[in-house]
């Protein structure tokens, strides 16, 4: 049976995770295993709530279905998360490989950080004769960044130079940092050091850049050197000096380490992978690699990367547009659905979209939250191929992490990426085999812009659905429930933009006035005056049952009447009629007494100019049928 591992990490240094991840698959290939990839992209200056929505992918799979947990702690720096999975995969049962940080207890892989960083130092001060130096660090918790740094003070010691190393300063692994502190430095005229030492080649290239933007050149004014020996550094100018760990090297160990510990789960085991040190420009060493050529065989790639990225943006473009044209949740599904289905060659053939089941609900309801802590227990299937089989169900247990997934095919890396906002959890989606994505952070466009999209159209949707209500409140008369004649008005434009566009629009307006009710309110008091005009826009409500009925005023209402109630106008004023109580003034009154004086008007479309023709000739005859209810003259 095919056996399964748990890796997690963030997926910022996505070069040095996907050498890591290629030894570790190539070291298994020989073995029935699969890579499972529980990934994101926290910062740390991330909001609270911003951090616990991506890292909540971490708590998606149950570690009892896995075989083994691997963790990517040059990725990983937050020390709660890393206690929390640990604590899950002893729960489980299951050994555990924890590459880049220490923990007790727990089997280790790592790179010899310390004795390439002795070598870098001793290479600044043999070689360049540097002197004076600034370290900016990663993060204090960051066993990496605390080793280099380290290394840095015990060779000053050791070669009687400890007074070398002027300052060190936290970047929390943020470039920003860097630049902030060089254009502090250079504002306030501060002298630069021999060279800069950076915890990691971005640190580095960041350096550079922020000096050559305050006039300084390197190498030719100050020294900078990296660690990591990332791609993006080697064509870089001046190319970073910089120390490769060897990370395909260190997953070809975590997978012995893994394979060991299967057979000896109490055991501690720890590997440690020789690094080197590589001089390059910015440094000053133009001999020791020919940086020139790496730039130009990445110069002969950029036309196709250029081309990718151009797809990749109108796929995220038009994911966007399809999305926010919706108008309702179950067109969000359909059309997203859709058009994954007729478009997927980024996606593949093996990709999968999975919604928490309350995410549609807290569309329509705000007092619905999310989960903010793991995922439901069963989630909704929003789009699912594998290996191009769709998987046909609305609903998809979450424990099972995959539809469709099958253990006796060939071996998979499989890449879970959070969709969320802030804390509250949307779903998750699922690419498979897709190293190259993980290495150039289009999966980190990819989950970002599509969070960003589902967020904007739920908040979308929300908003007008609580306008909707309001407005709905607003066009609403709140004793009778009719419309009122704000939505009357509304109903008048319209009909007044087909009389000015056809000649064909057919439609009566009806007045009514209700009787009595001034005697009414008077002698029974205004509780009985508001029960009578309920009884009589009930009458008028029944009659003409397929027109909107409107209260324009105290006691007057209006209904358009259209469809079969235009063609039976006659017959339903009859209806009217013999519903309605005989008009009288005589005290009391009968409990349910109604009196109605309606007027009719029909639309016609060789006289009429206007609704407001038809209303005046509909309450012209309201008013002398009303007259002569009274028993009075018209006027």
């Amino acid at each position: 049976m095919k056996k399964k591992i748990a890796v997690f990490t963030t997926g910022w240094c996505g070069e040095i995770l996907s050498q890591f991840l290629t030894g570790l698959q190539k070291a298994l290939s020989d073995k029935p295993v699969d890579l499972f990839l529980f990934t994101c992209y926290p910062t740390f200056i991330d909001t609270a709530a911003n951090k616990r929505g991506e890292m909540n992918i971490f708590n998606l799979p149950d570690l009892h279905d896995f075989d083994g947990t691997v963790i990517f702690g040059s990725g990983l720096n937050f020390q709660d998360r890393i206690d929390n999975i640990i604590r899950r995969s002893r729960e489980a049962g299951i050994p555990v490989v924890m590459q880049g940080a220490r923990s007790d207890g727990i089997s280790y892989v790592g790179s010899d950080n310390y004795r390439a960083t002795l070598d870098l130092a001793e290479h600044l001060q043999k070689e360049h004769n540097v002197h004076n130096i600034i370290f900016f660090a990663g993060t204090q918790d960051s066993l990496d960044s605390e080793l280099r740094l380290k290394a840095v003070k015990d060779y000053l010691e050791q070669s009687g130079y400890p007074g070398d190393l002027k300052s060190v300063y936290y970047t929390k692994w943020e470039n920003a940092a860097v630049t902030k502190k060089i254009d502090e430095m250079c504002a306030n005229g501060e002298t630069l050091p021999d060279a800069f030492i950076c915890a990691n080649d971005g640190l580095a290239m960041e350096c550079v850049m922020s000096l050559n933007r305050n006039g300084y050149e390197v190498p030719d004014d100050v020294l900078v050197t990296g660690f990591d020996f990332i791609d993006d550094s080697q064509i870089f100018s001046p190319s970073i000096a910089s120390v490769d760990q060897c990370f395909t090297e260190m997953g070809a160990a975590a997978a012995k380490v893994w394979l060991e510990l299967c057979h000896d789960s109490e055991a501690v085991r720890s590997e440690l992978v020789p690094c080197k040190f590589i001089p390059g420009e910015s440094c000053n060493c133009f001999q020791y690699r020919n940086s020139d050529n790496i730039r130009r065989r990445v110069g002969r790639e950029t036309f196709y990367k250029r081309a990718m990225t151009t797809y990749f943006n109108r796929k995220l473009n038009l994911i966007d547009s399809t999305i926010l044209s919706c108008l309702t949740y179950q067109d969000f599904k359909r059309n997203l659905h859709r058009l994954l289905t007729e478009n997927h060659d980024y996606e593949g053939d093996s990709f999968h979209v999975l919604l928490e089941p309350n995410f549609g609900l807290s569309i329509y309801d705000p007092n619905i939250r999310l989960n903010t802590d793991g995922y439901s227990r069963n989630m909704e299937v929003l789009y699912s191929t594998e290996n191009g089989v769709a998987y046909e169900k609305d609903l998809f247990p979450s424990r099972e992490l995959i539809p469709g997934y099958r253990d006796d095919t060939e071996n998979h890396l499989y890449i879970f990426l959070p969709l969320h906002e802030a804390d509250e959890a949307y779903g998750y989606i699922i690419f498979r085999d897709c190293m190259d994505k993980v290495e150039n952070h289009f999966l980190q466009t990819y989950q970002s812009r599509m969070g960003l999209v589902f967020d904007k159209f739920r908040h979308a949707l929300s908003l007008d659905q609580v306008n909707k209500r309001l407005l709905d409140l607003m066009r609403r008369d709140p004793l009778t429930n009719v419309n009122n004649r704000m939505a009357y008005e509304d109903k008048e434009k319209f009909l007044q933009s087909q009389i000015n566009s056809t000649t064909e629009t057919t439609f009566a307006i009806a007045m009514f006035d209700v009787n009595n009710l001034k005697l009414i309110n008077d002698t029974y008091g205004h509780d009985a005056g508001d029960g009578y005009l309920i009884r009589a826009c009930h009458l008028i409500c029944k009659i003409f049952k397929h027109s909107p009925v409107y209260r324009v005023g105290g006691d007057e209402f209006i209904a358009v009447l259209i469809g079969s109630d235009y063609e039976e106008q006659e017959q339903l004023y009859a209806e009217l009629e013999h519903h309605m109580s005989p008009y009288t003034k005589e005290l009391p009154l009968p409990s349910d007494y109604v009196s109605i004086a309606c007027g009719i008007a029909s639309y016609d479309p060789k006289t009429d100019l206007s609704v407001q023709d038809v209303v005046k000739r509909a309450d012209d005859k309201m008013y002398r049928i009303k007259t002569a209810m009274k028993g009075e003259t018209p006027r």
